[in-house]
């Protein structure tokens, strides 16, 4: 039996919009939240074809026959790449719900692919390994795994780093910055399913006239925050997020037909950011994906305004967080 895991990651500057093979339309920056994590276990099976089921686990995976289906054949995939014949029986589970804005896409598909990774290096012989172009070292061959995890699913290509990464075409590599390490909390403003999926509102926003530009704006960004992250511009930084996040947004409410995902609740909690940011001159950078829910990232010298977030929202929202 292989188990894998891998990490969610919350993109700074966000990849919306794709062409075929989930080719972004813009380049990504992302830091990987190794408190939200999917493992995969992957075993023999004498059935007569893949098999896919929910590991035991608070947040049991429950996955449409879509979702089952389209997990199995980027399975099928990994195989044919690697070129293992047998069949099995993939199990999965989340320890932080799932279609809830927490990216369990990405981590679920990234751990998906180092399992299997893992599997082929256990079943074929070195020589066999390593003409698939591995070295069987899984910090130096990341970058080509990288490339085959984002043809599942996009996002899944920066969950196989640590800490963060940048995603321009192909394939994810690593990036370092002045911050090395932050704190993350998720303010989990709604935990339903999404009404509309990130896959889905890839396809939609094409409608949305703010299209026009986006490849520009997020290039200036990711230069912007770059440039901030390694000159210690914290300020600056949150900006640049701050813009970045609502300019995503404002592609799902400019398309045809609009869609969105923020909440009377959301509203709430940015709001609550911002005063504080101006109290203080000082505060978490602030970002949302695709759905209703609020990410914090803290430097590692702010541990008390992390705890003060945390009193701000732990009697109104369920929360999430890197040091709890």
């Amino acid at each position: 039996m292989i188990k894998e895991t891998a990490p969610s990651n919350i993109a700074l500057i966000k990849y919306m919009g794709k062409e075929a093979n989930n080719i972004p339309s813009n380049p990504s920056l992302s830091y990987s939240l190794p408190h939200l994590l999917t493992t995969v276990e992957i075993s023999k099976t004498d059935a007569s074809e893949d098999q896919w089921a929910a590991l035991e686990s608070e947040y049991a995976i429950e996955l449409s026959e879509k979702g089952k289906a389209r997990y199995l054949k980027f399975f099928k995939k990994l195989k044919d790449h690697f070129g293992l014949s047998s069949n099995y029986l993939i199990q999965s589970a989340n320890n932080f719900p799932s279609d809830a804005g927490l990216a369990s896409s990405a981590s679920s598909f990234a751990a998906l692919t180092k399992a299997t990774y893992s599997l082929a290096k256990s079943e074929l012989d070195t020589e066999a390994f390593q003409a698939l172009g591995f070295t069987g070292e899984f910090i130096t061959d990341r970058e080509k795994l990288s490339a085959l995890s984002r043809t599942g699913s996009g996002s899944s290509c920066r969950s196989l780093f640590d800490t963060w990464s940048e995603w321009q075409t192909d394939f994810a590599v690593e990036e370092s910055f002045s911050y090395s390490k932050l704190l993350h909390l998720a303010i989990i403003a709604e935990e339903d399913k999404k009404e509309v999926s990130s896959s889905d509102a890839h396809i939609k926003v094409k409608s949305s006239l703010l299209m026009e530009g986006r490849t520009a704006r997020a290039n200036k960004r990711l230069a912007d925050l770059k440039n901030a992250l390694n000159e210690k511009s914290w300020e600056a930084a949150f900006e640049i997020c701050w813009a970045e996040f609502w300019d995503m947004h404002a592609l799902f409410e400019t398309s045809e037909p609009s869609f969105g995902y923020m909440t009377a609740d959301s509203l709430m909690v940015l709001n609550e950011c911002r005063s504080y940011w101006k109290a203080n001159q000082d505060g978490p950078l602030v970002t949302m994906d695709a759905g209703p829910n609020v990410h914090l990232l803290f430097r590692e010298d702010q541990k008390s305004c992390y705890e003060d977030f945390i009193k701000i929202f732990e009697n109104k929202f369920k929360i999430w967080g890197s040091e709890s």
